[in-house]
């Protein structure tokens, strides 16, 4: 006989081959550093669930922390209908400015609310250096660590460079938001080892010249990756060829030789401009997205 095993012993093997091959990973085969695609989606979730993101074939997406950005927070169970296919998924939350629709607004003492942040009416900058704005990052990160996600995704680190140097020096306030970062992941860290500390922006955090010792130890210790918007395009469609972006460029790239994954999200709308961000974005290694700045639905690669 040509054949070693009858027919319906074949077709079970071809089942369980099928299945081997092609099922979601377990949550403990997962890998943080084959991540090849993620999906940035703050607002507007299909259906106010995360279907859409479960089954778009990302393998990391980065979304907010609640559906409505304020206590209406995602479940463990909605967490998990992502996680199963084999994706990280991270929580966005501002670490250096507070939005008016967060729960916590009315409860932050004003005086650590400070100017307006440029182009975000309803949202502050903060004194995130002030021990009082500690418990609020804290709450955020049980938040996140409780319900099951991956990780954190910090936004508004930007803030060290935008708030008025006048109780501090500029490199005084850099070296806070080096604090602040570190302290975030230590705590989120002793509580799960594995979870992920992403922070979006200012990689000059790590390759300041200014720093002792350069470059800085304590940043990259503390973070497993870097976000990092407008790499080649600014919203929308605007070729990003000042010098601050290329600056930019150069130091993710340090953050990426450093053994960390590097998150780029372009703004563009016009399909040569969405092909030209993924292809140049790939081509210095980093991990693309391509989206519009109110970052409101799931987009693909055409």
């Amino acid at each position: 006989m040509n054949c070693l095993y009858p027919l319906p012993m074949l077709r079970l093997w071809h089942t369980l081959s099928f299945c081997l091959f092609f099922a979601p990973l377990p949550l403990h085969a997962r890998d943080w550093s084959l991540v090849t695609n993620w999906v940035y989606q703050l607002t507007n979730y299909k259906d106010n669930r995360l279907a859409e993101i479960a089954n778009s074939g990302f393998n990391l997406a980065v979304i907010d922390l609640a559906r409505d950005g304020a206590t209406d927070f995602f479940t463990h169970e909605e967490l998990d209908s992502v996680k199963h296919t084999g994706a990280f998924v991270l929580s966005y939350f501002e670490i250096g400015a507070i939005e008016e629709y967060r729960p916590e607004w009315k409860t932050t003492p004003q005086d650590l609310k400070l100017a307006k942040v440029k182009g975000w009416p309803k949202e502050r900058l903060v004194r995130f250096w002030d021990d009082r704005w500690w418990p609020i990052i804290q709450d955020r990160i049980d938040q996140a660590l409780n319900v099951g996600f991956d990780g954190a995704y910090l936004d508004m680190v930007t803030a060290y460079e935008e708030i008025p140097a006048k109780e501090f020096k500029r490199e005084e306030l850099a070296n806070k938001m080096v604090e602040l970062i570190s302290r975030i992941s230590q705590y989120a860290k002793s509580k799960d080892p594995h979870f992920k500390i992403v922070p979006q922006n200012a990689p000059e955090l790590y390759t300041w010249s200014n720093w002792e010792p350069h470059p800085n130890q304590k940043y990259i210790q503390a973070i497993d990756g870097i976000g990092l918007e407008d790499v080649f395009y600014l919203a929308h469609d605007q070729p990003a060829k000042m010098k601050w972006c290329e600056e930019n460029r150069q130091n993710a790239l340090a953050i990426k030789r450093a053994g960390k994954l590097v998150l780029g999200v372009d703004y563009a709308k016009t399909p040569g401009c969405i092909r030209d961000a993924y292809t140049k974005q790939r081509a210095l290694g980093f991990i693309p997205y391509v989206s519009i700045v109110s970052l409101d639905r799931v987009l693909k690669e055409d």
